[in-house]
């Protein structure tokens, strides 16, 4: 599962100085780990620590066809899922009472966790955050899931810079009306070239 790495003969905890998080696939079975350091500048003998950590590829665990909460949300009765980043964000937007919420597992969205997806949904509300790499995730994500035949509206997280601190800074009921105001991904695509062309 990867928990322990050899160094020198010994086996030394990964995962040592992290939060770790159990990575549930939708049978409710645990398939791997993923570890996120505690402080932002973390260091382990002078070298700074990468902020998150997943298990390590095996027989059980493939983390491009494995989705974060996934066991939670698809029991949610909602045939719409909220696609966020991070497990804190899922973690914070499940505290909300909000449990259709997911993560892809420290990497972009792929080929396989879309069509997974869209067996439990049929509309993804993508809560990236809202930087230059968000903008790009988000893209193709909008792309991925309009090939798998599902519909993508972006929630625009403005005043803070992930879903986690949003609800800290404008409650649930925020939360709520900036999911309420998410946009069409045509309309979104639309936005971004208005920004860059004057189209007058």
């Amino acid at each position: 599962a990867g928990l322990a790495v050899m160094r020198n003969g010994k086996a030394i905890d990964k995962y040592r100085n992290r939060v770790i998080f159990p990575i549930i696939n939708v049978r409710g079975k645990v398939i791997g780990f993923g570890g996120r350091v505690m402080g932002p500048t973390e260091l382990d003998n002078g070298i700074k620590l990468a902020k998150y950590l997943n298990s390590p590829q095996t027989v059980v665990y493939d983390k491009s066809s494995n989705v974060f909460a996934l066991n939670i949300a698809k029991n949610s009765n909602d045939r719409q899922l909220i696609l966020c980043e991070g497990y804190m964000d899922v973690i914070s937007v499940h505290q909300a009472g909000i449990p259709n919420c997911i993560a892809t597992l420290g990497t972009a969205l792929t080929d396989q966790q879309t069509k997974l997806l869209m067996r439990y949904c049929d509309e993804i509300l993508i809560c990236y955050d809202m930087d230059e790499a968000g903008t790009k995730a988000a893209l193709r994500a909008i792309d991925m899931i309009s090939a798998a035949g599902g519909r993508s509206r972006v929630v625009r997280i403005t005043g803070a810079k992930d879903p986690d601190e949003y609800i800290s800074k404008y409650g649930v009921s925020g939360f709520k009306t900036a999911i309420d105001k998410a946009i069409p991904a045509t309309a979104f695509k639309l936005s971004l070239i208005r920004q860059k062309y004057d189209i007058t």
